[in-house]
């Protein structure tokens, strides 16, 4: 894969798939703030992965919130194109991953949002997994195979951390750029060997292949990948109450994963359209952090002291530098510049 581009070039090349992005997303003028019918509009992208992200919108916590507000629920298949919509002022808050967060703050021209909240932490619920097929049952063997995953996802970068870790370089192996369903029909026609990607894809990959590694193996290793919530800096300026608003609605879906497991798959259930015994199994896969770990100092922080994700961010930068995955990488007072904790943990009382 070239390196992403950044700049004023990045921004002439995506142009024409922005306008597309922005006009799909919002149906009217991007840089509109407010509905034809007068109300304050939110414009909120979400993955369908389980998580307390989906808690929010099914039991519509957001919603009740805010009734003076037009929210809408749009779903993006990866980071990349949340990026994309971002760049094309198409989003107020969305479901990222921290490696396309990575992305999106490096070079001369930041995309303009900032880290709000942390969603989940990628656990068993991001894998590489082979084919049984193959016989290939470790990463090591993966040399010269043809290896699907979303680029510029966290599973991407957790693939090239792998790799690394079993001593391939990106070049030693066939990647191939695809998003989970296309991985799906990939693997099924047996054009592909082996696939990095998440739930619910993923739990249909393991059906017939081995797992070689997950997400929570590789974090362990020293490389976690996280799912955050990314507010752009136009909402931060015109609608902080807005941003509250989300954050006590993100706190309230994860200590209803802790103290509603079974309300918890009801809604998990009912958004992704999985049986209730599938959707328990998928969450937990997952790795759901309480409100108050959220704001500690081992992961997200406070205002003027963040936590320990300030490190995990600019180090997947240096990574992804280095793996001429980026043009450079992000100085750590950059990645600081793009979180936005005001607020924090007051917004939990």
């Amino acid at each position: 894969m070239p390196p992403a581009l950044h700049g004023p070039s990045r921004r002439l090349l995506l142009a024409g798939a922005l306008a597309a992005v922005s006009a799909a997303v919002t149906g009217c003028s991007s840089d509109s703030a407010s509905s034809a019918s007068g109300a304050e509009r939110l414009r909120i992208g979400y993955f369908a992965f389980p998580s307390g992200d989906l808690l929010v919108k099914n039991g519509k916590l957001l919603e009740k919130a805010l009734p003076d507000h037009e929210i809408s629920w749009i779903k993006f298949d990866s980071g990349a194109s949340v990026n994309q919509a971002f760049l094309g002022k198409s989003l107020d808050i969305a479901a990222l991953g921290s490696s396309p967060f990575a992305r999106g703050v490096s070079g001369s021209s930041p995309i303009p949002y900032k880290v709000a909240w942390i969603l989940d932490v990628a656990g068993e619920n991001e894998a590489l997994v082979a084919r049984k097929a193959t016989g290939i049952t470790d990463v090591a063997g993966l040399k010269g195979k043809k290896i699907a995953t979303p680029f510029a996802s966290t599973s991407h970068y957790s693939l090239l951390a792998a790799l690394e870790t079993a001593g391939l370089k990106p070049s030693d192996v066939q990647l191939i750029d695809l998003q989970p369903q296309p991985i799906l029909a990939a693997w099924q026609r047996g054009d592909i060997d082996a696939a990095y990607v998440w739930l619910p894809t993923l739990d249909e990959l393991r059906e017939t292949g081995t797992q070689l590694t997950s997400s929570k193996e590789v974090g362990a290793a020293g490389k976690p990948t996280l799912d955050l919530a990314v507010v752009s800096d136009d909402l931060i300026a015109r609608n902080p109450a807005a941003i509250d608003a989300w954050r006590k609605a993100q706190a309230q879906a994860l200590s209803l994963l802790k103290s509603d497991p079974d309300g918890s798959v009801r809604a998990v259930s009912a958004e992704l359209g999985i049986s209730a015994a599938d959707a328990r199994a998928q969450l937990s896969q997952g790795v759901f952090l309480t409100p108050e770990q959220v704001v500690s100092a081992d992961w997200l922080g406070t205002d003027g002291s963040p936590g320990k994700l300030l490190t995990y961010v600019t180090d997947t930068g240096r990574f992804l530098a280095a793996q001429k995955q980026v043009d450079g990488a992000p100085s750590e007072d950059a990645v600081r510049e793009a979180f936005y904790l005001k607020g924090l943990p007051g917004v939990l009382k």
